[in-house]
């Protein structure tokens, strides 16, 4: 079974104060900020380009920061078609499939529990 997957969209760590996490990757260690969820009382999340690939950092309530390392997410060609695939093979779904507005997402855990993210960006406008 394969789900498509082309690249490695990103990594992300999960964060507990994000505005404090924010400021300690843009300001401190200087990554270009390329998208950042505005503030809010739900989920939070920032991106940072760094060559062609993206280190974020998120907040949600059931997502904890561990020194164990970062979630990876794999970009995949048809979002749709990579989740039903997962949910018909068994794959436990830690986080239901979500449209940020600029991407889809979904959380799976591979055999041993470590968490995956399965991504699909969405095509962007041309900038003038």
């Amino acid at each position: 079974m394969s789900i498509g997957v082309k690249e490695i969209a990103f990594s992300c760590y999960a964060v507990s104060d994000f505005d404090r996490a924010l400021a300690f990757y843009r300001d401190t260690i200087g990554l270009p900020l390329s998208f950042a969820m505005p503030p809010c009382d739900g989920p939070r999340w920032a991106e940072f380009e760094i060559g062609g690939a993206a280190l974020c950092i998120g907040k949600t309530p059931d997502w904890k920061p561990s020194a164990d390392g970062c979630t990876v997410a794999l970009e995949v060609e048809d979002f749709e078609a990579a989740v039903a695939k997962l949910r018909t093979a068994g794959v436990i779904i830690t986080m239901e499939p979500m449209d940020t507005g600029v991407c889809q997402m979904c959380g799976i855990s591979d055999p041993d529990g470590n968490p995956l993210l399965i991504h699909k960006r969405k095509s962007q406008p041309v900038q003038a």
